[in-house]
């Protein structure tokens, strides 16, 4: 069994029905932020069939609640932009939604938000019991041009942006996604545009069993942007990135002896 949990946050398009009239948009300026902030394909990119049953999907947009924020905003830097773990604002800084009473805020919460970390968790408990290890891959990607709600205003953007934990990620692990990026040609960056790496709250900062880190794609790579196309070398970067992540569970093991107990690179694996 891998010891692979994929985490999917930002693929959905979905806005329910029943809080569409929360929002203050369009459909089609709606539609159009929903294009803009969306993770598109990144279920296909990163998940091959031996890993479906590895992976959690968050079942709706972002837009509605985002489970990559902590769930308090006083926790929460982007809550200063409205974009909390429940946007209020939009990419350019627009109000996007109503003010909310604090029983419509608490049934997002109740219905998406701690569900969805709750799968997360019993996920990462499935794997925690075959070795008290488990390697959470964060599955991002962020389009070519910097939007304005974005801290990096860089042009300069990687292809590949590896995103850490202080705790959760040790630099063998950080080293590993760097070199195995590079060595397929891609340029690649620590933290940059985007940082950090999701970890289930019950473990956070506390069990370093549970390893975590973000690979967030360029969408130049693979998507036409505007039209949310897949280009025609979709199938070149996703076997790339698949390749990775099999690199990763062939190398990355807990335990290859009776006298070896932590994560480390195996060097008798992936030879």
């Amino acid at each position: 069994m891998t010891q692979l949990v994929l985490h999917i946050p930002h693929s959905s398009t979905v806005i329910p029905p029943e809080i569409r009239d929360q929002f203050v948009l369009t459909n089609e300026a709606l539609n159009d932020e929903v294009r803009l902030m969306t993770d598109h394909y990144t279920y296909d990119l990163f998940v091959s069939d031996n890993l479906k049953d590895s992976t959690v999907i968050f079942p709706v947009s972002r837009i509605c609640v985002d489970p990559e924020r902590f769930r308090d905003d006083a926790q929460e830097a982007m809550s200063k932009k409205g974009m909390g773990v429940i946007y209020t604002h939009s990419h350019d800084g627009s109000r996007i939604r109503r003010d909310l009473t604090e029983t419509e805020r608490l049934r997002l919460l109740n219905e998406y938000y701690d569900p969805h970390h709750k799968r997360l968790e019993t996920k990462v408990g499935e794997k925690l019991k075959t070795d008290h290890k488990c390697l959470i891959i964060d599955c991002h990607s962020f389009p070519s041009k910097s939007l304005p709600y974005e801290f990096d205003q860089s042009t300069d953007r990687p292809d590949i942006c590896i995103g850490t934990d202080e705790f959760h990620t040790p630099q063998w692990l950080t080293g590993e996604c760097v070199n195995l990026f590079e060595n397929t040609g891609f340029k690649v960056a620590l933290n940059k545009p985007f940082s950090g790496s999701l970890v289930p709250g019950k473990h956070y900062r506390s069990n370093k069993g549970v390893l975590s880190v973000m690979i967030e794609v360029n969408r130049k790579l693979y998507l036409d942007e505007a039209n949310v196309l897949k280009k025609d070398n979709f199938g070149k970067i996703q076997k790339a990135i698949r390749d990775v992540l099999e690199s990763l569970q062939k190398r990355f093991y807990p335990k290859c002896s009776s006298s070896c107990s932590s994560w480390h690179i195996c060097p008798k694996r992936g030879e």
